[in-house]
């Protein structure tokens, strides 16, 4: 497997469709007569699955989960009237009034802090909840949940635990010094196209009867397995085989169809990248996959024109996440789903209006929002403050070992278990409070 989650097919001797169903069995750790190392049981949570919507590049908090009016054009802006959610006393940005109407269902993190500028560094300290720059490279959040409650876990299914829709993200090996089957299976492909082709699941241009014909002529060609049919290897191959098939085309791999879908439920959505992604996620949750994460690269690192792009962007946002917020919510998912959005840090508050920013944003690590939902966290509450223009930590300062901490909480992973590094170093889920990492304490005020 290569650094961006691809399949290298220089790999391994074989054909280039061969190499492709390998990577598929790779890809959900179905190793050929292998056996995936044990992982003490989770304990029973409260959530079941996680749908990460990572916004890549790192959004503004005033203009999104916490508007600043009051601080005048030169930090708001021309999004300065915020409007009330549903939830007395909230309120967010005016391009979201779906997300709005929701705010009993989620709860905002207007006080999230690291410190950290560079988008690197940053993406990495939020994902694992520890400093950048030491010896070893800390698996993410999905990895470490496809660890105790996927491969680690006995996870069964032909999905893989840990998908990302569509492109990896790019900024860190995400297993870290884990095996590299806790990466993330990137779909690639385009849920708003006509077919959504996913990697390996999905050929382009290849219909369902070509593929059942290849698969045919792959069987009457297979001399040698039918010599060896007792062989244990070879049983363990035409095993692995049958159920790389039964993803590309039987009842697993449909969970990537959107056809099955009512149109007015994929218009709810929205027809664009996103909000399709977003629908795929919740088929997903449906088919019981763990971790999920919707890596929404929508031009959000704005150092140049950031209104321009908010006025484009957050409208697409507000319709595919209040859609997928309230379809959890009406098929009784939300409750065991936990839905987690932010980036790797807000936006500078106060914007730069020279050329040739022309009316944009730098980074911001001091403070940022988060908002969670679902999963066991209450809904309609706000957690922190930041300072009267949005530059600094007012109130409860939530680190990002605070957030993943109580998520693993809620999922049921003991944040002192052990994780299984390569030399046998003593390293836990979650560190403690003397190993250079701050934290300030889980969210017990919404868990």
């Amino acid at each position: 497997m290569s650094e961006n989650g691809k399949f290298d097919f220089r790999m391994l001797p074989l054909t280039r469709r061969d190499a492709l169903r390998g990577a598929m069995f790779v890809s959900a750790g179905l190793m050929l007569g292998g056996k995936l190392p044990a992982v003490a049981a989770p304990a029973a949570g409260k959530a079941k699955s996680v749908i990460q919507i990572w916004m890549w590049g790192g959004p503004a908090h005033l203009d999104t989960f916490d508007p600043k009016p009051e601080a005048g054009s030169d930090y708001c802006g021309p999004l300065d009237k915020p409007i009330e959610t549903n939830v007395s006393g909230i309120r967010i940005c005016e391009l979201l009034p779906l997300l709005a109407k929701q705010a009993d269902k989620y709860s905002l993190i207007r006080s999230m802090t690291h410190g950290v500028y560079a988008h690197e560094t940053a993406s990495y300290t939020v994902q694992t909840g520890r400093n950048s720059g030491g010896r070893d490279v800390y698996p993410s959040a999905g990895a470490v949940v496809s660890l105790f409650k996927g491969y680690g876990a006995g996870y069964k299914g032909l999905i893989p635990p840990y998908i990302v829709l569509t492109e990896p993200q790019g900024r860190f090996s995400e297993a870290g010094f884990l095996e590299s089957k806790y990466k993330p299976f990137a779909t690639g492909g385009d849920p708003a196209q006509a077919k959504f082709a996913v990697e390996g699941v999905v050929a382009p241009g290849v219909t369902e009867q070509r593929q059942k014909e290849r698969r045919a002529y792959l069987r009457q060609m297979d001399t040698l397995g039918r010599i060896l049919a007792g062989d244990k290897s070879v049983k363990a191959f035409n095993d692995t085989e049958e159920q790389a098939y039964e993803l590309i085309l039987g009842d697993a791999g449909k969970v990537f169809d959107l056809s099955q879908e009512k149109d007015d439920v994929r218009d709810r959505y929205g027809r664009t990248t996103f909000g399709q992604s977003c629908l795929v996620a919740r088929r997903l949750v449906e088919r019981g996959v763990p971790y999920i994460t919707i890596n929404y690269r929508g031009d959000w690192d704005t150092h140049k024109q950031n209104f321009q792009t908010m006025r484009r962007r957050l409208p697409e946002m507000d319709k595919g996440m209040s859609s997928l917020i309230q379809d959890l919510s009406d098929r009784g998912l939300l409750s065991s789903t936990i839905v987690w959005w932010n980036g790797e840090f807000g936006r500078s508050p106060k914007v730069m209006w020279e050329a040739p920013w022309n009316g944009g944003r730098n980074h911001w690590g001091a403070v940022f929002s988060a908002l969670v939902a679902g999963g066991g966290f209450k809904g309609g509450h706000v957690v922190g403050a930041s300072d009267e223009r949005g530059e600094e930590v007012k109130d409860r300062p939530v680190y990002p070992a605070d957030l993943l901490a109580s998520m693993y909480e809620l999922l049921g992973i003991d944040t002192e278990a052990r994780l299984p590094h390569p030399t046998g170093l003593d390293t836990r889920v979650i560190p403690l409070a003397g190993e250079g990492v701050k934290m300030a304490g889980r969210l017990k005020e919404i868990l």
